[in-house]
């Protein structure tokens, strides 16, 4: 199974087995449940079951078995905040029991979970119908990998759209809330042929409330603003109160999701200032990589070139082979970053020495999207100096490269194995990579169709 640096997402291609689908909420000592299982590359995901009892238990043993601190994972660390995440679920649904209360948690690994399972079940039969045992394992297993604070460990029970093709500027990364979001939140990108493109919005539009709702509030996010963007299918509707600082107006607009086939991503380049290769890399793929690297040589054989711009913004991450292939590009013989288990033990990371040396100054442009791959890329750029990074902080997403795991209701559990630090050995994750010009683009310049980050990185070649 391949190492990725993307958080596992909707691309994700896995094959299910399907093993003790049932409630299993049966009240006998309870055994270990299967263990979790890597899918099969290059096959559809299924489509998940509601989780149960089987499920919370498989996730439980997946995380000691697979995830990069569980040889010295503290049982609790896992099986408190599963039982808290019950219990509120049991509140808001008003179901609480006067017998949900944790058992006494030693953290002995498989003591604890028989002794969590008891209960657990106990509550679960006791319950008026399947949803809501469906809803406090979910509850359960979400709060078990939220417990672990990892960037690269997440738990996929279903996939979320984008049904109205519209990126903003307070998401960084793989779709995460960005840390740093500040207000206005603008446009910052739009799918071409979406319903935010008929609708008629345009980069660098500031989205000031959502269906009425502000989305800041005395400079703070209001978080569930967004869920507007991803409840609901086809037909739902968000309208939107917009500026738009390129006239100053303030307007209203209803977008109505639906389903659309968004143009693949792709590589594009061109000559800037005559003899600049600009160069964009939407993701962290072998085969985009090559793409990049074959556009360069298509446009040094028009021009005597002086530099490249690599065009990093936006880039979700990818394959950490795509990272070594292009920087493969730029340095030969080089320790790129190094891969650590929790004992403390690194693996050095290489560049492919396959690859012909560019032999040209090199200007990255980075933003808060720049995540994952995109962050360990620019991470080694910046401590081997293999060129200049404009732009703004990427996003620090970089953990550890995940694998995806199979659970028995056809849900993804992703897990790192390993955690990575730079070239420098410095920890990149939740921190980023900071550029050497600072230069970001504010809802203005794209409203006014201005890039000051492009134009730093033509005046510094």
């Amino acid at each position: 199974m391949k190492h990725r640096w993307r958080p596992l997402v909707g691309a994700l291609a896995a094959t299910a087995v399907l093993v003790g689908v049932g409630n299993g909420t049966g009240t006998a000592a309870p055994e270990r449940p299967p263990a979790c299982t890597q899918p099969q590359p290059g096959t559809q995901p299924p489509t998940p079951t509601p989780p149960t009892a089987t499920t919370v238990g498989q996730a439980y043993h997946c995380i000691f078995d697979n995830y990069y601190s569980g040889p010295v994972l503290d049982s609790r660390t896992l099986l408190v905040p599963a039982f808290a995440a019950l219990t509120q679920e049991l509140q808001r649904r008003g179901l609480d029991r006067p017998d949900a209360t944790l058992p006494a948690l030693t953290g002995r690994r498989d003591a604890d979970w028989t002794a969590f399972s008891r209960v657990y079940r106990r509550i679960a039969d006791a319950l008026p119908d399947d949803g809501a045992r469906a809803a406090i394992a979910t509850a359960a297993i979400k709060a078990m990998v939220d417990a672990l604070d990892d960037n690269h460990a997440r738990w996929l029970n279903g996939f979320t759209r984008n049904l109205y093709g519209l990126d903003l500027s307070v998401v960084v990364g793989p779709g995460d809330i960005d840390p740093v979001a500040a207000e206005p939140a603008h446009v910052n990108g739009i799918v071409t042929g979406s319903p935010a493109d008929a609708a008629g919005l345009e980069l660098g539009d500031e989205v000031l409330a959502v269906n009425g709702v502000p989305v800041f509030v005395n400079g703070v996010l209001t978080r569930g603003v967004l869920s507007y963007f991803t409840n609901g299918g086809p037909g739902s509707r968000v309208e939107l109160t917009v500026r738009r600082p390129a006239t100053g107006r303030t307007f209203t607009t209803t977008v109505t999701a639906a389903e659309f086939q968004p143009p693949r991503r792709d590589v594009e380049s061109r000559l800037v200032a005559g003899d600049i290769a600009y160069v964009s890399l939407p993701g962290f793929a072998p085969e985009l990589v090559d793409r990049v690297l074959a556009a360069i040589a298509e446009l040094r054989g028009q021009t005597r070139l002086r530099g490249v711009v690599l065009d990093l913004r936006g880039n979700g991450g990818g394959s950490p082979v795509a990272v070594s292939r292009l920087l493969g590009a730029l340095a030969h013989g080089r320790t790129t970053s190094y891969w650590c288990d929790v004992k403390g033990r690194c693996t050095p990371n290489r560049t492919d020495d396959s690859v012909e040396l560019l032999n040209l100054p090199l200007v990255a442009l980075t933003d808060r999207r720049c995540a994952s791959a995109c962050d360990s890329f620019s991470s080694t750029v910046k401590d081997l100096g293999l060129g200049t990074l404009v732009g703004t902080r990427t996003a620090g997403a970089v953990s550890g490269p995940g694998s995806p795991y199979l659970l028995d209701n056809g849900s993804v559990l992703g897990l790192p194995k390993y955690h990575e630090v730079g070239a420098n050995k410095e920890v990149v994750n939740t921190v980023g990579v900071a550029p050497d010009h600072n230069a970001p683009t504010t809802a203005a310049d794209l409203s006014a169709g201005r890039d000051p980050g492009l134009d730093k990185a033509v005046s510094l070649l």
